[in-house]
């Protein structure tokens, strides 16, 4: 734990030694037991009842498929129906006092597994190793070669554009790829960010020449056509897999959507 968090605990009487408060100077005892609180904060937004598909949970992580369509967190103008929401429902229905802590987050648009940490200690933990994900998506066209890498730095474009784009002053971002299949003027393509930059995969593929079927911002007039005239209403990218060692057990962590493109 940070030393800030521990000296917040200890003033707070939130360590327990058998039960009592004790401070960071007590000479642990053979068979005390050592307990930390710790307080979930204040939540500004409602839980609600809501589906919910839970992959993988403990007491400390939490991992869920989010659909698509469904925002990670409320904003100003959107306060209900969130993942955020859905789980704080879980979380009161189970009778669990945990908080909302994403670990990965997903576009609006973007299905797939978010991780969750049930709390900030643990959400420390997790962002400080080393998680690696792996996207599906279905694009039009495709690259010549089976397998390569996009490495085209990524920029803000200039406000009150929220989206991206690609220049030579941009933020170094690379993104690894393999076909997994080829269909006419479509391909299914595995993608592996190296780095994390905001609408990274959508960006790279369209970059290439073979942007993601659904994608209305970063699609070609062509590509949206497509989607348009076969009813493809969201953007084909799917987080599918999620690899990581467990932040208390270090066991080697596997979390794979139930969702595909």
């Amino acid at each position: 734990m940070s030393a800030g968090l521990i000296n917040r605990l200890k003033w707070h009487e939130k360590i327990l030694v058998n039960g009592k408060p004790e401070h960071t100077d007590y000479a642990v005892q053979i068979g005390d037991t050592i307990t930390i609180l710790l307080d979930a904060p204040q939540i500004q937004y409602p839980a609600e009842q809501g589906d919910l598909t839970i992959l993988y949970e403990d007491e400390h992580i939490l991992a869920v498929d989010k659909p698509a369509g469904m925002l990670i967190h409320p904003s100003r103008s959107k306060n209900t129906g969130t993942l955020a929401n859905f789980v704080l429902g879980y979380y009161e229905k189970t009778g669990q006092t945990c908080a909302f802590h994403p670990l990965t987050r997903l576009d609006r648009d973007t299905f797939g597994v978010v991780l969750l940490a049930k709390n900030s200690h643990i959400s420390a933990l997790l962002q400080a190793g080393d998680l690696q994900k792996t996207y599906y998506a279905v694009t039009f066209g495709g690259p010549e070669e089976d397998t390569g890498v996009i490495d085209a730095p990524i920029a803000r474009k200039p406000l009150p554009s929220l989206l991206r784009e690609i220049r030579e002053d941009g933020k170094p971002s690379v993104t690894e790829y393999e076909v997994l299949e080829r269909n006419g003027k479509l391909c299914k393509l595995k993608l592996r960010p190296i780095t994390g930059r905001t609408h990274q995969l959508r960006l790279h593929c369209a970059h290439m020449g073979y942007p993601i079927l659904g994608d209305p911002q970063y699609g070609t007039e062509e590509s949206v056509a497509f989607s348009d005239r076969f009813g493809i209403k969201t953007q084909l990218l799917c987080a599918k897999l999620l690899e990581f060692t467990h932040p208390v057990t270090s066991a080697p962590m596997t979390i794979v959507s139930r969702m595909d493109v």
